[in-house]
């Protein structure tokens, strides 16, 4: 696991579950590991992975069967992509802009350096 010491260690666990998700590797309709299973799997205290858990399923990306487990909803991924899209839009953005043009960056010299970057990792 990926440690960011700028974020609190359950909202990390929330990602890497959200990462999961858009990858593909936890589908619509499937059963996470209980949150001991998963405490065990990323070395932290079940309550964090149960703070990590309760959000998701706030946000609507999973939902709990009582005594079965927590699931991941069916409109996961999409909402996701949503939620990834508009921080990415709103503050990465944002902030890269202020940059490029504190550099002098063109608009041109940006999407040639695009364009090259996209065919280096196709």
């Amino acid at each position: 696991m990926i440690i960011d010491n700028n974020k609190a260690i359950y909202l990390q666990i929330a990602d890497r579950i959200c990462d999961d998700i858009m990858s593909g590797t936890s589908g619509a309709g499937e059963r996470l590991p209980s949150v001991r299973e998963y405490a065990a799997l990323v070395q932290v205290n079940p309550n964090t992975v149960m703070r990590s858990y309760e959000l998701l399923s706030q946000q609507g990306i999973i939902y709990n069967k009582r005594g079965i487990g927590y699931f991941v909803a069916d409109n996961a991924r999409a909402d996701i992509y949503a939620r990834r899209e508009a921080t990415f839009r709103n503050e990465t953005l944002e902030k890269m802009f202020g940059q490029l043009r504190l550099l002098g960056v063109t608009p041109e010299a940006l999407a040639a350096d695009y364009a090259a970057w996209l065919k280096q990792n196709q």
